[in-house]
């Protein structure tokens, strides 16, 4: 079992600093570690990018000299103009508040610092990792509104588990849109085309299969590939399944049917539920994602599209919703946000952080 997660360095071992000879092994191991953190910094320059548009309009109300019920009410322009919604900038203005006056700030330079320190705290609970390896095969189900990017993600998210070594089967759920089928299908492909570290090479041949069927009940289609992966001894299951609205009452009780169906092909399936939300799409995100947790019970989000147009502050709505949000068992249970975002390159896809979402948001 492992957490899909940012690998981090290792701390640094309390001995004497000792300069390895050029070649040596110590120099070797230290490479994969300045590769990584070489690559999700240049991954955070890209969110950065990608929300400059509300970075530049928070950072702009930090350029004055004076802290005064100004700089607050332009503050709270910025964060409703970011998509954060009347509830979730009116909890971070009175927490500012409270942490200025707490820590007797008298610059706006701290002002800022304590407002990302603030929005980071709220956004943590949405950070958690994605458990592989509890079920054989874990199963996944994904739905979302038309245009998220449902499909997108699922490609990118098979690369992000053939690379930890895992044998993916995706089922094409959405059976009456052939584009959607031949899209999954491209996506299989690119993955099978991508190295995989944790597979021995004899096997690599089998990480990504794909199960589909013109024109069949997607239910069926659900239950063969739930099914197939646990007579192939796959490791994952994604199920895409067909854009809807959620106001669309019959499509979202055919998508209650796919996720019961899944349940009778293997007990317990499927163990996780994403939708994907379009970061372009305001407070509509926020909508979206009540209404198929109250259908489906979600377990997860993939937040996409978070480049060029994207303002980002639905986020911090979605997380003060989520402090508030009761699970199976009554108590407060988040539905964190597993990935983010920024492209359409099988890279583009990232694990969610909060305290990078934090910085990124304010410029």
């Amino acid at each position: 079992m492992f957490s899909f997660f940012r690998k981090k360095p290792p701390p640094a071992a309390p001995t004497e600093p000792v300069s390895p000879t050029p070649g040596t092994s110590s120099e070797t191991d230290s490479r994969p570690i300045a590769s990584a953190v070489a690559e999700r910094q240049g991954w955070l320059q890209r969110l950065t990018q990608g929300l400059r548009k509300t970075g530049g309009s928070i950072a702009a109300v930090f350029t004055g000299t004076r802290i005064d019920e100004a700089l607050y009410e332009e503050l709270e322009s910025a964060l409703l103009m970011a998509d954060a919604g009347v509830k979730a900038t009116q909890h971070v203005l009175d927490d500012l508040k409270q942490r200025v006056k707490d820590h007797k700030a008298t610059e706006p330079a701290q002002v800022k610092a304590l407002l990302a320190q603030s929005v980071a705290e709220l956004l943590a609970p949405l950070q958690q990792p994605l458990v592989i390896g509890q079920h054989q095969p874990s199963v996944f189900m994904v739905v979302g509104v038309n245009g998220a990017g449902k499909t997108t993600s699922i490609g990118k998210l098979t690369r992000h588990l053939a690379e930890e070594g895992q044998r993916v089967l995706l089922a094409a759920g959405d059976t009456f849109r052939a584009a959607a089928r031949e899209q999954l299908a491209a996506w299989a492909q690119r993955n099978e085309a991508a190295p995989a570290s944790g597979l021995p090479e004899a096997a690599a041949d089998q990480r990504v299969d794909i199960v589909s069927q013109e024109g069949a009940d997607p239910g069926a289609v659900a239950f063969d590939a739930v099914t197939a992966g646990r007579a192939r001894g796959k490791d994952v299951v994604i199920v895409d399944t067909a854009g809807r609205l959620p106001t669309q009452v019959h499509l979202m009780e055919e998508l209650k049917k796919i996720r019961r169906v899944m349940g009778k092909a293997m007990d317990g399936a499927p163990h996780e539920v994403l939708l994907v939300v379009d970061g372009n799409t305001g407070q509509n995100a926020l909508a979206q994602v009540k209404a198929f947790d109250d259908a489906l019970g979600l377990t997860g989000l993939v937040v996409t599209k978070l480049d060029g147009t994207a303002k980002g502050g639905v986020l911090l709505a979605i997380a003060l919703w989520a402090r508030e949000r009761r699970g199976p068992d009554g108590a407060v249970q988040a539905v964190p946000v597993y990935f983010i975002g920024v492209g359409e390159r099988l890279e583009d896809l990232e694990t969610f952080d909060a305290r990078e979402f934090a910085q990124a948001l304010l410029g």
